[in-house]
């Protein structure tokens, strides 16, 4: 099985935590050159400095996805010098909150942020994904594909917007050798999770070790996913390995999922 990414090269969205950084520390261990991109360049110097150093050289990209032009521009510069193989399309999530509650302008925020982002990506490092007949287009989105999810509506809302506009990419570009998938996290241990049960604990006038406790009670494994266990997955579809699959959305949750 082939797994090497050597001589490959890996944009990796919002990788100064959590996900994002997990997925570019793997993906640099099977050898491919890692493009950071974030809008925090302090944190973006300390994962470049984790990256493994035997491997290609690594760089790092400051760019707010609040913001689709800056995105657009960081990666332009970006592809004036080298192609990009593989593209992990990660971002956060907009706050939690009764779907009612929620402005049109948090909806606008978050399509900017998570779909329109992705779109000009993928239009930017297409056409050089089709000249090296590879690519790779891995879209980190949720489970709330397959099940809404409570407190988290807009959310919910634009995720199912990622996953339909991936579904459609795939079709277009697989002749191509281009992959497009989305990996769906559980719950995974990361600030965001961890602000999730505050709220809760808040509205159901509880505490955070309650909230906590009864999500991993729900989990089949009793125990939540920890950024590696999806980084792992990311990494695999990365690789020549996964050559021929395409066009899905995998849900790494510890089976907790109810929707196959």
């Amino acid at each position: 099985m082939d797994l090497s990414l050597s001589g490959k090269t890996a944009l990796v969205c919002g990788s100064t935590q959590g996900i994002g950084r997990a997925s570019a520390l793997e993906l640099s261990k099977l050898g491919a050159r890692c493009v950071l991109m974030a809008r925090n360049e302090a944190r973006l110097q300390e994962v470049l400095s984790a990256l493994d150093p035997t491997q290609q050289e690594h760089a790092y990209l400051v760019a707010d996805f609040s913001d689709p032009h800056q995105v657009s521009e960081a990666v332009n510069s970006w592809l004036s010098r080298y192609p990009v193989h593989i593209l992990v399309n990660n971002t956060g999530g907009p706050p939690a909150g009764a779907l009612l509650d929620a402005k049109p302008e948090d909806f606008l925020q978050a399509y900017r942020q998570q779909l329109i982002c992705a779109h000009l990506l993928a239009q930017a490092v297409v056409p050089g994904m089709k000249q090296a007949a590879y690519g790779r287009i891995i879209n980190i989105i949720s489970t709330s594909v397959k099940t809404p999810l409570p407190h988290l509506g807009v959310s919910n809302t634009t995720r199912w917007a990622v996953a339909a506009w991936a579904k459609t990419l795939a079709t277009e570009v697989a002749a191509d050798g281009i992959t497009v998938n989305n990996v769906l996290p559980g719950s995974t241990m990361t600030r965001r999770l961890k602000k999730l049960f505050e709220l809760q604990a808040k509205t159901r006038h509880s505490t955070y070790e309650a909230m906590e406790a009864a999500a991993r009670e729900e989990i089949p494994m009793k125990r939540f996913a920890q950024a590696e266990d999806i980084a792992s997955v990311v990494a695999f579809l990365a690789t020549p390995a996964a050559g021929y699959v395409t066009g899905t959305s995998i849900q790494v949750d510890g089976g907790k999922t109810p929707a196959p």
